[in-house]
């Protein structure tokens, strides 16, 4: 299209308009037109065109998945080493106390000992907890409970 012809004719606003109601997304309608997809998002904004909101997010269909099977996740290593270590979660093993008695400063910490921090940095108390931590893990058995907690990221989801 020549640069001083008007993008949007009455025809292609028409075609737009049909597409839109047809239930077409916006790149689809932008292929059919021959306009970039931010210029179709562009001007259904600004003829005030939204989509009616049905109560369910639309899913789009994974191509290069099989029809009726699901993609299934791997849990991370992390999480593995977590859960052979502590199995289902237990609510009274949040109470045990955590004993800090081998506190030490940030020079003293290593890779043998716990990073949990105690106290607020900066302040005169400050100090990291020290204990032997988890293999695999910074933190001690007490400070990985507090740390690593069972279904955290899918309570934080929702």
């Amino acid at each position: 299209m020549p640069a001083n012809q008007p993008t949007w004719t009455d025809e292609r606003v028409e075609l737009l308009k049909s597409r839109f109601e047809a239930g077409l997304s916006c790149r689809e309608i932008a292929c059919d037109i021959g306009v970039s997809r931010n210029a179709v998002i562009g001007k259904l904004s600004r003829l005030n065109l939204t989509r009616q909101e049905s109560g369910e997010p639309r899913r789009r269909a994974r191509k290069d998945a099989a029809p009726g099977t699901r993609p299934r996740a791997v849990p991370r290593l992390q999480y593995r080493m977590l859960k052979a270590l502590y199995g289902e979660p237990q609510p009274a093993a949040d109470d045990e106390p955590i004993h800090n008695g081998h506190t030490c400063s940030l020079f003293e910490l290593s890779e043998q000992r716990c990073r949990w921090p105690i106290s607020t940095p900066g302040a005169a108390d400050f100090c990291f907890c020290g204990n032997m931590p988890v293999e695999g893990l910074p933190y001690c058995a007490g400070h990985s409970r507090l740390a690593y907690r069972p279904g955290s990221r899918q309570r934080v989801a929702r």
